[in-house]
């Protein structure tokens, strides 16, 4: 455990309340340090407020005012760790106050817009999902389907499949609805391909490849087929991907020159190729990280909150080189979402929450919430980390989850969809 009795009482802004952030309180408050959590949602729906020392009601979009807010309350130091949109108003927020920030205003730009990540990747020999132009789409020269999607935005909004030429308009006008500039890309659609998760954690401006997992999506029939309902880590195919694709992920990464961060990246696996779609300069949106902690001996939670407070590049709490492999076990992230209609009740929960190996059980939607047929990330219901030492017994929890859980609605049906088998 670090031991900088300087950090004792310094006072840290975390950006958004959500469950994955209580990881981020517990480990600034492990180290002595004064909690504040902000975000514009009332305490009952903000579960990390609920263990912060203070709580503002602040959204995080509102850089002006939480930037105010800090100087009148004298804060050390300010953190945004695993959600898209505190990204760009984290950078913000930092540079005004002139507290640490792992990442620069472009750096930050590249990595949350997709059209400037997608030319980034290519010029560092790192492989994209294939696109085709509006002026292809009029001269027929597409093959079909395609998906078309916002070069900004978050949780899959805004992204539609298209079967022909004639649903091209309409899923232009979705995605530049959802797209923060307005622009939009039109790309192969990977549906045969495996979907695949990324994260890399940088010290002293050398990337650590952290997690490398296999990702499975929901059905077309159910409108989730570009939500993950499971992820198991590491990758099945990690010997390949390290020997063909890691290289230049990492000289891509360095190019960069983050001293110190974390870059998330989802890539879909085809034929000992990796097409990169999705980028982020944070982490991934899940608990993985508190079971890296357990198997491996790294920190990241601690990691950030130490250079937030003291900007030392160099800070790595745990060797993080080889934690991907998580001692040759595996890390199982499972998520259950739910059809349209209104949640009476969860059935089970506790049970599966309760097993040893199960390290982070959340509910993403609450007893009486009211679930609309958006196909994204707010249909997910609940979600799973767990830790299975013997990486072939992953699809038996899988299964047992599915036998135990059962999310009714007011008609005592059972609401769940999209369930996998691997």
């Amino acid at each position: 455990m670090y031991k900088a009795k300087s950090l004792v009482g310094k006072k840290l802004l975390i950006l958004a309340g959500v469950d994955v952030h209580v990881k981020i309180v517990n480990a600034a408050k492990a180290l002595g340090v004064y909690t504040i959590v902000t975000d514009y949602l009332p305490i009952e729906e903000s579960p990390a407020k609920r263990v912060a020392d203070e709580f503002w009601m602040l959204n995080i979009m509102d850089v002006d005012a939480i930037v105010s807010k800090c100087r009148e309350e004298n804060l050390d130091g300010v953190l945004a760790y695993c959600i898209d949109p505190a990204q760009i108003p984290y950078q913000q927020i930092c540079e005004k106050l002139g507290v640490p920030c792992y990442g620069t205003k472009r750096q930050f730009e590249i990595m949350t817009d997709k059209r400037l990540f997608k030319d980034f990747c290519l010029q560092n020999g790192v492989d994209v999902i294939p696109e085709y132009s509006i002026k292809e789409v009029e001269n027929d020269v597409v093959k079909y389907p395609v998906l078309v999607k916002p070069t900004i935005s978050r949780g899959s909004r805004g992204q539609t499949i298209c079967w022909n030429k004639e649903d091209i308009p309409h899923a232009i006008q979705i995605a530049k609805n959802e797209s923060k500039k307005g622009e939009y890309l039109i790309e192969r659609y990977m549906a045969n391909a495996q979907d695949m998760s990324f994260a890399y954690f940088i010290s002293n401006g050398i990337p650590y490849l952290v997690k490398l997992g296999d990702r499975y999506l929901g059905s077309i029939e159910d409108h989730l087929d570009r939500q993950q309902m499971a992820t198991i880590l590491p990758s099945k195919h990690t010997d390949t991907i390290m020997k063909k694709v890691n290289p230049n992920i990492e000289k891509m990464i360095q190019s960069l020159g983050i001293k110190f961060g974390s870059i998330f990246l989802q890539g879909f696996y085809e034929d000992g190729h990796v097409y990169m779609y999705d980028p982020g300069l944070r982490f991934p949106g899940s608990d993985f990280d508190v079971v890296t902690k357990d198997a491996t001996g790294f920190d990241p939670m601690t990691s950030f909150v130490i250079f937030a407070l003291t900007g030392d590049t160099t800070t790595c709490i745990g060797n993080p080189k080889g934690a991907y492999l998580y001692n040759n076990g595996a890390c199982v992230i499972l998520s259950l979402s739910v059809r349209a209609g209104v949640i009476k009740s969860f059935e089970g929960f506790d049970e599966i929450a309760q097993l040893p190996f199960v390290y982070s059980a959340q509910k993403r939607r609450t007893e009486g919430g009211v679930v609309e047929d958006t196909g994204d990330v707010r249909q997910r219901a609940a979600e799973f980390c767990a830790y299975i030492k013997n990486r072939n017994n992953a699809p038996e929890f899988i299964r047992k989850v599915y036998k135990t859980i059962h999310i009714l609605d007011e008609y005592g049906e059972d609401m769940i969809i999209s369930k996998i088998k691997i």
